[in-house]
């Protein structure tokens, strides 16, 4: 198939259009290689990338419509995997307006894209921090998520509801998927296994929030790659059960779905880290700190629905997890 991949040159874009190219796909790969982290790092993705001659590359921004529409006339794509967006919960209560303009404008923009260029199936990223205030735990995706704590969360659901118009309207099937903490080789250095890792080998202490009373669902790249690209051929059919008397938010009567993906199995920060050392071989210098604004407590992902309805089944433990990232960024950075 012809799939173009936004966010291309990102963390899961580049491990996703690999799969896909792995399988025979032709795949169009659209990043503005923007400097929210090392540009270089992105440039490497996606210098890996252009060495598979199923692999086209376009420097572009989402938010510029006429520039995207272009590419979207161009190339005709069956299938879209939407991945780009600004990252990061703590980044967006200083930098708001960045969200508006990717996460709001630009997912607009894939939306017209998909709807006038006839395409099959739009799988997006959403996130596990849509659950924002909920404390009921597994998250569910039938869980009602009106109470964000940052405005990141609030923009990845806005997503979801903005592909169920979308669904509405022009019939166009969606498919979010909501990831729970990815982590692995290539992975983005903002997120607390990358940071953790490079400090400790930098001999510099490491940041440890909530006083290191913090559960997270981590979930290996490989196995969310693999639940990526099995839900991209699942697509999804209107759910002959929904009733508007009582709407269940995760289906609808539209061919709309979102998914948990994640790994079902929280783990304590603190165990996190204890791993992470062991691995590298250095005990961490620890600045306990409290929670930051935007922050929750814990996650962790109720798959149930992934696993029955696309057969998704993560199998990385995150002892072996952690090994694999550590030798990738020695390797890497050349430690």
């Amino acid at each position: 198939m012809k799939i173009l991949v936004t966010g291309a040159a990102g963390f899961i874009g580049y491990h996703v259009s690999e799969k896909l190219l792995q399988e025979g796909n032709e795949v169009i790969g659209v990043d503005d290689l923007n400097d929210y982290y090392d540009i270089k790092l992105k440039e490497d993705r996606r210098d890996l990338l252009n060495n598979s001659p199923g692999f086209k590359f376009y420097k572009s921004d989402i938010s510029d419509a006429e520039q995207l529409m272009d590419i979207f006339s161009r190339v005709k794509p069956q299938r879209v995997i939407h991945l780009a967006a600004q990252a990061g919960v703590r980044y967006s209560i200083t930098n708001p307006h960045a969200y508006g303009t990717s996460n709001l404008k630009g997912f607009l923009n894939i939306l017209e894209g998909c709807r006038h260029n006839s395409v099959e199936h739009l799988v997006y990223a959403s996130s596990s921090s849509v659950y924002g205030a909920n404390t009921s735990k597994p998250f569910k995706v039938s869980d009602n998520v009106d109470h964000p704590v940052s405005l990141y969360a609030a923009t990845k659901k806005a997503n979801e509801l903005m592909a169920h118009s979308y669904s509405h309207l022009y019939g166009l099937p969606c498919t979010g998927l909501r990831f729970f903490t990815v982590y692995g080789p290539w992975g983005r250095p903002d997120m607390a296994y990358f940071l953790f890792t490079k400090a400790i080998l930098e001999g510099l202490p490491i940041k440890v929030f909530n006083n290191g009373q913090m559960k997270r669902d981590f979930t290996w790249i490989g196995d969310i790659v693999e639940g990526v690209v099995a839900s991209m051929n699942k697509i999804p059919l209107p759910d002959p059960e929904w009733s508007g008397v009582s709407p269940d938010p995760g289906t609808s009567y539209v061919p709309w779905r979102v998914y948990n993906i994640g790994n079902n199995k929280p783990v304590k920060l603190m165990d996190f880290i204890h791993i992470l050392e062991k691995h590298i071989g250095i005990e961490a210098q620890k600045e306990y700190l409290p929670m930051q604004p935007g922050d929750v407590p814990e996650t962790f992902a109720d798959i149930d629905a992934l696993v029955r309805e696309v057969g998704y089944r993560p199998d990385m433990s995150l002892e072996e997890g952690l090994r694999q990232f550590v030798a990738w960024y020695r390797d890497y950075y050349k430690v």
